[in-house]
C-alpha cells in the first residue's frame, strides 16, 4: 500500500482570512497538504507564518475561508458545528504550548476527565504509564514540575485512542531538557501506538525527529522534505 493511498489528511487551496475591523490578514494563502497514517510531520516555521491556523482548521477547531480539508472520507469544510464537536471529541487529540490542566484534579482524574466521554478510551493510569508518569497519579497540577504537567496533558489527549494528535508549540514553555522528556513521549506514542502526529513548531532541531519537515512562510508552503534519517529526541540538539 502507498503512502497515497493511506492519506489521513488532504487539504486543498486552502485560505483564511481573518477580519480585523478594518483591515483583513490572511493567514492562509493557497495551501495544499497530505498528512498520512502513523507518521510524525512537523510543520517548522516562523511565528506568523501559518502554522497554528492550519493545524486549527485540521483539528476543526477554526474554518478555512476558501478551499477543502477532508479526514478520511470526511468534508470537513463542509461539516456542521455539531458534526465538528463530533470529530474533535472522538478522532483528534490536541496538545497546546499552556497545558490547561485543572487545578483542582489530580493527574490521574485530569486523564479521566476526557476518558468518561470517550468511545474506546484506555485506562488513565495506562496513559499516565505511556508518558512515564505512573509514579504521579495522585498529585496535583501544582506539584508537578513543567514538563509532567505538560506530559500529563499528553496523556489527556491520548487516552481517547485518537486517530490523530497535533500538537502546537508542545515544548515552547519549556527548558531544552525538558522539552526533551516531553518530545520523548510524542516519539513513543507515534511509535508504539501509531498514531497519525503533526506537531508545529520554529525550532529547527525538532524537525529532525520528523518522518517529514513541511515548511511553512507568509501563509504558503515553500517546500517539504522527508528526513532520510530521523533522529531520536535525545540526538538532537538546541
Amino acid at each position: 500500500m502507498t503512502q497515497e493511498q493511506t492519506a489521513v489528511f488532504s487539504a486543498r487551496a486552502l485560505e483564511k482570512i481573518y477580519d480585523m475591523g478594518e483591515v483583513q490578514v490572511q493567514a492562509l494563502r493557497g495551501v495544499d497538504l497530505d498528512l498520512f497514517a502513523s507518521e510524525f510531520t512537523v510543520l517548522l516555521g516562523p511565528s506568523g507564518s501559518g502554522k497554528s491556523t492550519l493545524l486549527n482548521i485540521l483539528g476543526g477547531l477554526d474554518r478555512a475561508t476558501r478551499g477543502t480539508v477532508r479526514y478520511l472520507d470526511r468534508d470537513l469544510s463542509q461539516a456542521t458545528e455539531r458534526e465538528l464537536t463530533e470529530y474533535r471529541r472522538h478522532y483528534v487529540g490536541f496538545v497546546f504550548q499552556f497545558y490547561n490542566l485543572i487545578p483542582s484534579l489530580t493527574a490521574r482524574e485530569n486523564v479521566a476527565v476526557v476518558t468518561e466521554i470517550a468511545r474506546a478510551p484506555m485506562k488513565p493510569e495506562e496513559a499516565l504509564a505511556l508518558v512515564g508518569l505512573s509514579d504521579r497519579l495522585d498529585h496535583f497540577p501544582s506539584q508537578l514540575s513543567g514538563g509532567q504537567q505538560q506530559r500529563v496533558a499528553i496523556a489527556r489527549a491520548v487516552a481517547k485512542n485518537p486517530a490523530v494528535l497535533l500538537c502546537d508549540e508542545p515544548t515552547g514553555a519549556l527548558d531544552s531538557e525538558t522539552g526533551i522528556l516531553v518530545l520523548e513521549a510524542l516519539d513513543k506514542i507515534n511509535r508504539e501506538l501509531g498514531t497519525t502526529t503533526a506537531v508545529i513548531t520554529h525550532n529547527s532541531d525538532i524537525a529532525m525527529m520528523a518522518d517529514r519537515v513541511v515548511h511553512l512562510s507568509d501563509g504558503h508552503i515553500v517546500s517539504t522534505e522527508r528526513n532520510s534519517s530521523k533522529k531520536r529526541p535525545r540526538e538532537l540538539h538546541w
